[in-house]
């Protein structure tokens, strides 16, 4: 059981805290990317991109590299669409790890830099929309710093 938003991590990115909103409405998971650029590795299509995964705040810039998996046209809750990245990502929530289709988007105006969308919660979870934090959160000093300065 989870709660409708919970504290996660990117192990593959080494990312130990984020923030996200559990939404079983969206198919796809989405992050907080910027300064995307695509570049050719080997053959493969891969993207090199920022997250900043503090809500509020530009500190804690992390820099990623993953393989293209995807791109697709998504359409926002607002019923705007774009073409985005799918990139796949390792993401550990309530003690379990599991491979989610992440799509890159500017989520800097939204109020979680990551959303897990019901492909990834399909992996083993049920979302009880009434609860909050069921995985535990940081220590207090992390959960402020994440409030943003």
């Amino acid at each position: 059981m989870a709660g409708w938003r919970e504290w996660v991590s990117l192990p593959d990115l080494g990312v130990d805290w984020v923030k996200a909103k559990l939404d079983t409405g969206a198919r796809t998971s989405a992050i907080h990317a910027f300064d995307i650029e695509e570049y050719d590795r080997d053959g493969a299509l891969w993207v090199r991109f920022s997250i900043h995964p503090w809500q509020r705040s530009d500190e804690g810039k992390v820099l990623a590299t993953c393989q293209v998996h995807d791109r697709r046209t998504v359409r926002s809750s607002s019923g705007h669409s774009e073409e985005r990245y799918v990139v796949l990502m390792d993401v550990r929530l309530l003690e379990h790890t599991v491979t989610a289709e992440v799509t890159l988007s500017r989520r800097d105006q939204m109020g979680f830099r990551m959303l897990v969308g019901r492909e990834a919660l399909r992996q083993g979870f049920v979302v009880d929309p009434g609860r909050s934090y069921l995985g535990g959160r940081p220590r207090r000093v992390v959960r402020r710093r994440n409030r943003g300065r």
